[in-house]
């Protein structure tokens, strides 16, 4: 079940990357249903790049994380001891500092003002990995941070620019790293650099919201708990001379129809890479357009590239869905298993009923309509099976995401299938010489 214990909480995350020089990436949350305001209970967050998962909880009012993945040596640096530079730097009310230890054993710091005077110190057996620090500096300009293990010793230079006079202060930050028992996941699972995938999904009272972006810089992600209403500030989409409407579905902005565009050419003529859109219609037939959509070859809705997530031949501002989109959609209309549940990285028929939640509500084969429950409106269609011809009609609809695997020597792209015997969606890979249907999905941001 999807439900999550509720607490009052709006979130601001800091996740920094190993020793990235400068300042960390700031990743800010918070929710939103149409228009009015939602407060987070929690954030839960899964690498797909290089995998490891986290749960984060807020207190009352804010949550702030300094993130550096444990366990891991800086890139440029594979020995017993090391220190980052601190960030920011010049500092006032305070800077924070890395420091990675290849094996456990006794950690002292020592903080040091430019006539040698101690102003700060810390001392404690610490676990090997990396551990995150802060430094509260007094009324000086520069400080020493001195860190020593294992009979080596690495000094920094603290630059600050506070007229404060207070006690310089080392705060060793790993206490607010709780391990947290939700999922089964803690803070030492996760590691993050600049351009990793991400899901997060926002856990809140109306329930769940999942998204997927790849942050390279500060961010203010908004999870959307509104659904089966036009997407919010993009109702319709007019592309290539036909208009398209939108259906928000959480935090996801999906295209209501399946795309359109292009010149139609008959079966089983190939789609060329010419420069020119080509579309298949159902039975060759050009009405089936208006209704189904184009039917395209893999390689021709993606213009010939092979990257996950690429626009192909959606609208600017969206891209072809991709295996990730469609499993975070899954999770989201599926009343038994939620956002990132493991069942969806399955193949073959999964969940419960996602399915019945996606399909109309009317023109499938003997009673296999569905419940529209979230406006996406999948209409059964079919597909092309090259060496074949047509086939599905009115018992499934299919779509081609933007993911491949490679299989032996043969790269084969992932798809769905609706059919009117589940009530659940079907995850496979074919030949890309086969043709679907697809859905566009708008860029996160």
């Amino acid at each position: 079940m999807k439900k999550c214990s509720s607490l009052t909480a709006i979130f601001l995350f800091a996740i920094c990357p190993l020793f990235i020089q400068g300042q960390p990436i700031e990743l800010l949350f918070t929710g939103d249903n149409n228009g009015d305001h939602v407060l987070l209970d929690s954030i839960y967050l899964k690498n797909l790049t290089h995998g490891g998962d986290t749960m984060l909880y807020a207190p009352d009012t804010s949550f702030i994380l300094l993130y550096v993945g444990l366990n891991e040596a800086p890139a440029n640096q594979v020995d017993l001891l090391s220190i980052s530079n601190n960030y920011p730097n010049p500092a006032l009310d305070h800077t924070a500092f890395d420091v990675f230890l290849g094996k456990s054993g006794s950690l002292d710091i020592n903080v040091c003002n430019q006539l040698g005077k101690q102003v700060a110190h810390f001392q404690s057996w610490v676990r090997n990995g990396t551990h995150h620090f802060s430094f509260v500096p007094g009324g000086e300009n520069v400080y020493f941070v001195t860190v020593a293990a294992h009979g080596i010793n690495k000094t920094i230079k603290v630059l600050s620019i506070s007229d404060e006079k207070r006690d310089c202060e080392i705060n060793y930050l790993r206490n607010q790293f709780t391990d947290y028992d939700f999922k089964a996941m803690s803070l030492g699972d996760f590691t993050f650099e600049p351009g990793d995938h991400l899901l997060m999904v926002g856990y809140a009272e109306p329930g769940e919201s999942g998204m997927l972006d790849s942050p390279e810089a500060t961010t203010t992600y908004t999870f959307q708990y509104a659904t089966n209403i036009p997407c919010i500030g993009v109702q319709t989409v007019d592309y290539e001379g036909q208009l398209y409407h939108t259906i928000q579905i959480l935090s996801q902005c999906w295209m209501k129809e399946n795309l359109n565009v292009g010149t139609m050419i008959s079966a089983p003529q190939a789609q060329l890479d010419n420069n020119i859109i080509e579309k298949y219609c159902m039975e060759n037939n050009p009405d089936e357009c208006i209704r189904y959509g184009g039917v395209y070859q893999w390689d021709e809705l993606m213009q010939y590239s092979h990257e996950e997530g690429t626009q192909g031949i959606c609208p600017e501002g969206w891209h072809v869905a991709s295996d990730e989109d469609w499993k975070v959609l899954e999770g989201a209309v599926d009343s038994h298993y939620g956002i990132g549940d493991a069942i969806w990285d399955k193949m073959d028929t999964r969940g419960y009923n996602a399915g019945t939640n996606l399909k109309s509500t009317s023109g499938w084969y003997s009673g296999g309509n569905g419940t529209d429950a979230f406006g996406f409106t999948s209409i059964s269609g079919g597909y092309y099976y090259m060496g074949i011809g047509w086939a599905g009609g009115a018992l499934l609809s299919t779509y081609y995401t933007s993911a491949s695997i490679v299989t032996g020597s043969l790269l084969k792209p992932v798809h769905r299938n609706l059919s009117w015997m589940w009530t659940q969606i079907s995850r496979n890979v074919d030949l890309k010489e086969h043709a679907r249907p697809i859905r566009c999905i708008k860029n996160v941001n």
